[in-house]
């Protein structure tokens, strides 16, 4: 497998400017057809490694940057110095003592007020501490400083806690200053520990007496609730709100919320709204199930959805392109028929909404952890779809080529892709192609276009849950003239002389973690620390005396698992080479020692 290595420059990561191409290698782009090439996209690092759990960022008029921790903290990169401060530092619950469970919540969305400039709001949704609620609020920053005094609450609504998952938490406004904030279904997606009849990665359809957070029917499916949803408001000066016309329910309408513009969410956790069409994007973080079941329904997909109006896409009751569930009797294990996409009822206990929901809108990519079929390019493994902005050119600022106007740029933070999709004049699917394919990326959780027309990568980093080295803020440059940067191949060149016998081992190992670092892999495991995975230590030191470990370690990256080390499954990787991933897993074994 080809290694690309690169010589790096202050403040320019991954990209060589000291070596060029000839001459002859370069490709001219005079028209707006002609493909960009890649090699000329630059990534200019802004930060790195100061970062704690980032999750959302907003950059201000004059290239500033607030960047979203979820522990509680809002961080200000300033332009003109390179420096970074707290700006603002609030209590929110964002770890909860019950054994075993990944509390989602925090401080989880931020972005600034179309009209900051004037008005220096800021828009933040977070967990309180002291409050079982998601609060969306309005702050002010002066001096580069954001007072707690300043806060304005806008909406709030109940979260179940001490459970996992799901919490949304993105900020965007539209063209038209509407304000759009999703959540979370607020449910938990893992099995009910020694029950008989349980989830297994399906619809969370459990109905039992007791057992509310299994049920995402009471949330996402529920009409007369703000979970599982992006919310559409008007702001207006003081702080309070109106309802726009468009949203999915009449103002007045008994058992249902008229903040609702989408409903049947999972976990829409990036979002975000063309500023020429007003058309909203997001990526839905699906569930886990690897394979379709008679029983239950449809196997796990992740969703990046287009919305151009109102609407319901589904959950739980559907998933990807309008894939049924089927209803599920948790008592004994039988099943009922398929939910109905045109009339889907919701007929839950903990249902508090209308019974009759809107007819279901499919998605619009949606792929699983294998091979996808109708969207090959998005690749195998791990599954975190992103939405990211559209990309427009405005008056005067083109920092990118022409050729990618009207783009919807979409990236993976487990699988680290970006791509852009071209879409027809009227929001269609037409193809999508790789987008930054020189640039690596650790965990990719935003991208926001700045005003320079430049695009914003705020890297989260491999690892959960924790302060990662590779988190950080990046710039998307872009060499419009001179030669091609020379990139630097780091495998072994035809005629070199290979390693020493007695050196073989330690070269074998070292190309495990390779292949292992370029993986989805890494972003849930770490080598000697605890992650949503097990370190790679402790799974040596588990099997250090299994004779088959590495053929059994093996089996179980390439089919997935669950239950060994906790709720959270692994998923299958059937596209990787199974060379490759013995190499990976031989590696993993020559850490028992430690």
């Amino acid at each position: 497998m080809k290694i690309l290595s690169a010589l790096m420059l202050s403040g320019i990561s991954y990209l060589p400017l000291l070596f060029f191409s000839n001459p002859g290698t370069e490709k001219k782009y005079n028209s707006q057809n002609d493909t960009p090439d890649q090699r000329r996209f630059v990534k200019t690092s802004l930060v790195k490694g100061q970062f704690t759990e980032p999750t959302e960022m907003a950059v201000l008029p004059n290239l500033d940057i607030l960047v979203a921790q979820r522990r509680g903290e809002v961080m200000l990169y300033k332009n003109k110095t390179k420096a970074l401060k707290e700006a603002l530092r609030l209590d929110v619950y964002f770890k909860t003592g019950v054994p075993n469970v990944n509390a989602e919540e925090g401080l989880l969305g931020i972005a600034p007020d179309p009209d900051f400039a004037t008005n220096q709001y800021v828009f933040i949704f977070y967990s309180p501490l002291k409050a079982s609620v998601n609060r969306l609020s309005r702050f002010k920053l002066v001096n580069d400083k954001i007072s707690p005094a300043s806060e304005k609450v806008v909406l709030e609504f109940y979260s179940q806690r001490d459970i996992c998952c799901h919490t949304g938490g993105s900020i965007a406004f539209g063209p038209d200053k509407l304000l759009y904030v999703s959540t979370g279904d607020n449910s938990t997606p893992f099995d009910v520990p020694k029950n008989e009849y349980v989830n297994k990665g399906y619809a969370p359809l459990d109905n039992r007496p007791g057992l509310h957070q299994y049920d995402a029917r009471r949330s996402s499916g529920n009409t007369n609730d703000l979970r599982g949803k992006i919310l559409r408001i008007r702001m207006k000066p003081d702080g309070t709100y109106s309802i726009p016309d468009g949203n999915l329910f009449p103002k007045n309408e008994p058992k249902s919320k008229p903040e609702i513009y989408v409903m049947g969410n999972r976990n829409p956790y990036r979002i975000s709204v063309d500023q020429k069409t007003g058309f909203l994007y997001w990526g839905e973080v699906g569930p886990d199930a690897n394979a379709d079941d008679e029983l239950r329904g449809p196997r796990g997909y992740d969703e990046i959805n287009q919305a151009r109006k109102a609407g319901n896409f589904g959950w739980p009751l559907f998933v990807g392109n309008n894939y049924a569930y089927k209803a599920y009797d948790y008592t004994n294990g039988q099943n009922g028929p398929a939910f109905n996409p045109v009339e889907p009822i919701n007929n839950s206990p903990n249902n508090t909404g209308l019974t009759t929901l809107p007819a279901a809108e499919p998605a619009y990519i949606w792929y699983p952890y294998g091979v996808s079929k109708e969207f090959p390019d998005v690749g195998s493994g791990g599954r975190t779809a992103m939405a990211g902005p559209v990309y427009h050119t405005k008056p005067g600022i083109a920092p990118y080529p022409a050729y990618y106007n009207g783009k919807l740029i979409i990236y993976e933070w487990v699988r680290g892709w970006v791509k852009a999709v071209t879409m027809s004049p009227e929001g269609d699917y037409l193809s999508m192609e790789p987008f930054l394919t020189n640039i690596p990326l650790a965990a990719p959780i935003d991208m926001e276009l700045g005003p320079d027309g430049k695009l914003y990568i705020l890297e989260y980093g491999k690892g959960w849950f924790s302060k990662n080295p590779d988190a950080g803020i990046a710039r998307i440059d872009y060499l419009k003239a001179g030669k091609l940067p020379l990139y630097v191949s780091n495998t072994q060149k035809p005629g070199a002389v290979s390693a020493p016998i007695g050196h073989q081992k330690a070269t074998q190992a070292a190309t495990g973690k390779s292949i292992m670092l370029k993986s989805d892999c890494s972003t849930c495991h770490k080598v000697n620390e605890t992650s949503i995975g097990p370190s790679f230590t402790r799974i040596a030191a588990k099997y250090k005396s299994n004779k088959n470990a590495v053929a059994y370690l093996t089996g179980k990256i390439m089919k997935g698992s669950t239950g060994v080390w906790g709720e959270v499954p692994m998923p299958a990787h059937p596209a990787m080479k199974e060379a490759e991933v013995k190499q990976i897993a031989s590696w993993i074994m020559t850490l028992k020692a430690k």
